[in-house]
């Protein structure tokens, strides 16, 4: 089975490659989804968060409330560093279990979509990283259109995050997203060919 993490920054377009990737018959698996799984009550996740944070964390339903978590963790660098050093190993835990499940099936191919996965040293897990970028005013302008942001704030998450230098770094193969969906999905799959079908 072949293993690949796809990672890239905020607004690059790692969803829409994966998207695409699973219409090419790939298996897709959502980081951030898992990580959703781990706040779940009953979990080590949802104690260790409470534990962490206190009660106040905790909506009305019982569960880990993210919009009471979010202004916490992302005012102090050092709460944001508290909580990765708790979800991190887990949801990397979860991956595992899931990619093992998936060898164990005979399952062909499996993608990680996982925004965090060269912050969270996860590349262990996989057999090649794959790295979504776009360049930088583009991203900005996605930015500020999908999540109506102004440019300044637009700037600030991107400077927030690991470069997509540094990510390149770390990576196998790179997917580059500048132009549209059309010619996205077109080198999407000229990669796919080259990495997948004629491996």
């Amino acid at each position: 089975m072949l293993s690949i993490g796809l990672t890239g920054g905020i607004g690059t377009g790692k969803s829409l490659v994966s998207n695409l990737l699973s219409d090419l018959g790939a298996t897709v698996v959502n980081a951030d989804l898992l990580g959703h799984e781990a706040y779940l009550p009953g979990t080590i996740g949802f104690d260790l968060v409470v534990d962490a944070f206190g009660d106040k964390v905790v909506g009305d339903d019982g569960t880990v409330d993210r919009t009471k978590l979010g202004p916490i963790v992302f005012s102090s660098p050092e709460n944001m560093a508290k909580l990765n050093s708790i979800m991190h190993p887990l949801i990397h835990d979860m991956i595992q279990t899931q990619l093992a499940e998936y060898s164990s099936n005979g399952t062909d191919l499996v993608v990680v979509e996982a925004a965090v996965l060269i912050e969270a040293n996860w590349q262990a897990l996989f057999d090649e990283i794959w790295v979504v970028t776009s360049e930088r005013e583009i991203v900005i302008e996605r930015l500020k259109e999908r999540n109506s942001l102004t440019r300044e704030d637009a700037i600030a998450r991107i400077d927030s995050q690991m470069s997509q230098a540094e990510r390149i770094e770390h990576s196998n193969v790179v997917v580059t997203n500048d132009g549209t969906t059309v010619e996205l999905a077109d080198n999407v799959k000229k990669i796919w060919n080259t990495r997948v079908v004629n491996k």
